[in-house]
């Protein structure tokens, strides 16, 4: 089982959010990324080519909740999920809220 670290980023991106959409972002961050958080789903993607604005190792995951973006990347030697950032996409596109 992966243990899951929160960015300073990703904390004030979810301090900024409503307590419902925190409550939620949070609860699938630690359903869907705990175990398997590099398996490819529907949910869950490589984004090939993103170069973000954080330091992050490649490759750089998403994970789609809602109106909602997690970039996480994974360390499987020491089974750590790292979150990067938790944004706001809408109608924009991924390139956009970066």
């Amino acid at each position: 089982m992966y243990s899951i670290e929160l960015s300073e980023l990703a904390v004030e991106q979810l301090e900024k959010t409503k307590v419902f959409d925190q409550n939620r972002i949070l609860d699938e961050i630690e359903k869907q990324l705990t175990r398997e958080p590099t398996r490819k789903t529907k949910r869950k993607k490589i984004l090939k080519g993103l170069k973000p604005p954080w330091l992050q190792a490649e490759p750089v995951w998403q994970l789609r909740i809602g109106d909602y973006r997690v970039f996480y990347d994974v360390d499987p030697k020491l089974e750590t999920v790292t979150v990067h950032a938790v944004l706001y996409k809408g109608s924009k596109t991924t390139g956009e809220i970066l």
